[in-house]
């Protein structure tokens, strides 16, 4: 009899620590929400990858302008 109270015992001890963990993780979801809503809003709705590119065809760089003159 003295092992199932064993196995009792660590499945407690094991549902406590898992139960431990999830409120770790809730915590650190809310404290990282609220660092995201603390930064505030982003200052403009452009893509910063695509900033400045403009539909159709782009200009050709510097290095290409030769090629057009000849």
């Amino acid at each position: 009899m003295a092992n199932k109270s064993k196995a009792t015992f660590r499945k407690m001890e094991k549902e406590k620590a898992r139960q431990q963990k999830q409120r770790d993780k809730e915590a650190r979801r809310l404290q990282s929400k609220t660092l995201n809503t603390a930064s505030g809003p982003k200052t403009s709705d452009e893509d910063p990858d695509i900033a400045g590119i403009r539909p159709g065809p782009q200009p050709l760089p510097e290095q290409w302008d030769d090629v057009e003159k000849e």
